[in-house]
């Protein structure tokens, strides 16, 4: 049995989002070294504030200074810190109720070890020397033995103020295809495209899944399939993605190869974008060296009948 393929996969996004008065005076009095939290009705001070009262859904914009210093309310040690976290060297996970605040705040705690922290430990932030508006312009959290610091009465008039944040989202993990995809893999590093039938309904899978999802029982009959094949649909892609080296705009289809029983998706090229059409028939362009196709492009056969693709839309 050939080995099973595993490799280090990430997704990676900016997510750019606009703020509401609230979360805009939060973030820049992070910048100007204030921290903020909003008043509700009843009279708790909730940090990080919030635009509705979590209880009763009222919109609420009563923002009140706190203190710097605060306690910690409970703790999860991180022996590993991973790339973006707040520090480098192992540290604590705290929530820190600030003097003035009801709730708690979720932030880093610099002490040297596990033995450091309590719960109950007095604390103070430590701001960044650089502040753009971001909840990293708290560098992190430190133990502090002083007396309690006294807000300043700020209520959250700002000049300049932060407006809107890009805040990246990245997953990194491994992935490990299992035993049909990895042949399949394997069989695409020779330009080959090898599917499996299910046993009861016959539709052969490309990309093969184990299992048939419609009848719920495992495939294990290899079968060829293509290489040429029909766009069943399309879309025309006009925003050019970051670190993808293609002019828009360009062409991903849904592709149905030749005794498949239904459609993977590839790029089209070879072909003006807007001469790309449902029917199509095209085949893979290979690279050298490469384990799956770069794009595929027309054959020049006619095109098919859309009964022969309808079942695949």
């Amino acid at each position: 049995m050939p080995e099973v393929l595993k490799a280090p996969l990430v997704v990676e996004f900016p997510f750019t989002r606009s703020l509401g008065p609230v979360q805009s005076a939060f973030l820049t009095g992070l910048r100007e070294q204030v921290l903020l939290g909003v008043r509700t009705t009843d009279g708790r001070t909730l940090v990080p504030p919030v635009e509705y009262d979590p209880v009763t859904a009222e919109e609420i914009r009563d923002l009140v200074e706190v203190a710097p210093t605060g306690t910690v309310t409970t703790w999860a040690w991180n022996h590993q810190p991973r790339r973006g976290q707040p520090l480098d060297t192992p540290f604590a996970w705290v929530l820190v109720r600030l003097d003035g605040a009801d709730t708690a705040l979720l932030h880093a705690l610099d002490v040297p070890g596990p033995d450091a922290v309590h719960t109950g430990l007095r604390v103070r932030v430590r701001w960044a020397e650089e502040r753009t508006g971001a909840i990293t312009d708290i560098a992190c959290f430190e133990p502090y033995d002083g007396p309690e610091a006294q807000p300043g009465g700020h209520t959250g008039e700002f000049e300049d103020p932060v407006t809107g944040i890009v805040a990246p989202a990245r997953l990194d993990y491994a992935y490990t295809p299992g035993r049909a995809q990895t042949a399949y893999l394997n069989a695409l590093a020779e330009q080959r495209n090898v599917g499996e039938r299910c046993p009861s309904c016959r539709k052969v899978y490309v990309p093969p899944r184990g299992a048939c999802p419609t009848c719920g029982v495992a495939t294990s009959e290899q079968v060829e399939v293509g290489p040429h094949g029909t766009v069943t649909t399309f879309c025309i892609v006009n925003i050019k993605a970051r670190n993808l080296d293609i002019e828009v705009p360009y062409v991903y289809a849904h592709i149905a190869l030749d005794g498949a029983g239904l459609a993977l998706h590839g790029r089209i090229a070879g072909i003006p974008y807007d001469q790309v059409r449902m029917g199509l028939r095209v085949e893979p362009v290979w690279t050298e060296g490469a384990r799956y196709p770069d794009h595929y492009r027309p054959t020049g056969e006619p095109d098919a009948d859309y009964d022969t693709y309808r079942e695949l839309l």
